[in-house]
């Protein structure tokens, strides 16, 4: 099975940028559909982007559209979430998960795989 690792978590000032990233080992992630994850202090994890399997489709939450950027480099295994335009509301752990299904599912239960979460603080 493959194993997530998130990096790329900090303090930011709002209006900043901050770039993620969800390092695979175990398996090819290519061949996964990931998603990113968030939960923010008292709240539960919500969808933020995803990425499908082969790249054929990406998608967004309403919040974090037109600010956030899914990729992947499988070179490295390892799929990125670039994030502009910070808002002081974008703060929470930040959460990868990966699944093998085709959909593009924005479903937390249908993401079988997770890593550990990276802290994203957003000072307004």
């Amino acid at each position: 099975q493959v194993q997530l690792v998130e990096s790329g978590g900090g303090l930011v000032q709002a209006g900043g940028s901050l770039r993620l990233s969800c390092a695979a080992s175990g398996r090819t992630l290519s061949t996964y559909t990931v998603g990113w994850f968030r939960q923010a202090p008292g709240k539960e994890r919500e969808f933020a982007a995803l990425i499908s399997r082969m790249n054929i489709n990406t998608l967004y939450s309403d919040s974090v559209k037109g600010r956030f950027t899914i990729s992947r480099d499988n070179a490295k295994n390892t799929v990125y979430l670039q994030m502009n335009s910070l808002k002081a509301d974008d703060t929470a752990v930040y959460y990868c998960a990966a699944r093998t299904g085709w959909g593009p599912t924005t479903i937390l239960s249908d993401y079988p795989y997770w890593g550990q979460g990276t802290q994203v603080t957003v000072s307004s």
